[in-house]
């Protein structure tokens, strides 16, 4: 009886655990005015300042970044854009993230600069933005950048400051998995 007890809270137990992991699987919507289907992970990636710039802000409301890849998808022309929002605290003033050379990517092996580009006029965006008062843009992302952000240990966002100095962004939380699972979902991997 005691065995059977054991089993029975040990498979619920089991079940709790995958039940309360988060999912990294992309999710894909049908914009129905355009007709193109857009791809993104299930939830933008949160960046906070680095630790040195947070410890200058203390007592102050932190800015946070976030980023997503996007894959618009128009009748089997793809393309790629990275999605970056923008929440500022009440620290150092986020320079125009419109501006040309205005963000960096860091990776493992090197930064990659940034450009911005128009997008197509959807009726939604793929991530939801946390602040309205917040910037918001897009920026070139190649399929050979999105498998170096799969595979990279090192991702930071480096953020021009209104002042002219940099601030650079790290995620919260390790985004090898999530990155892994878009570029395998959309069948870039390469191989």
């Amino acid at each position: 009886m005691r065995l059977r007890h054991l089993r029975v809270v040990l498979t619920f137990g089991l079940l709790a655990a995958c039940a309360g992991r988060p999912t990294v699987k992309p999710v894909e919507s049908l914009d129905e005015r355009t007709g193109i289907t857009v791809t993104a992970l299930n939830q933008s990636i949160e960046l906070l300042p680095s630790t040195q710039f947070a410890a200058l802000a203390e007592n102050k409301r932190t800015t946070f970044t976030y980023m997503g890849p996007v894959e618009w998808n128009r009748s089997g022309d793809f393309s790629y854009g990275l999605w970056v929002h923008i929440a500022p605290g009440n620290g150092a003033q986020i320079g125009d993230i419109h501006a040309a050379d205005a963000l960096t990517l860091q990776l493992d092996d090197g930064p990659v600069a940034l450009t911005l580009i128009e997008t197509p006029k959807l009726g939604r965006e793929p991530y939801k933005r946390v602040a309205s008062w917040g910037q918001t843009a897009y920026f070139n992302l190649t399929v050979a950048t999105l498998r170096r952000m799969a595979a990279s240990r090192k991702l930071e966002l480096d953020v021009h400051a209104a002042d002219g100095s940099v601030i650079a962004f790290a995620p919260t939380a390790d985004t090898r998995a999530a990155l892994n699972e878009y570029v395998q979902s959309r069948g870039l991997t390469g191989d």
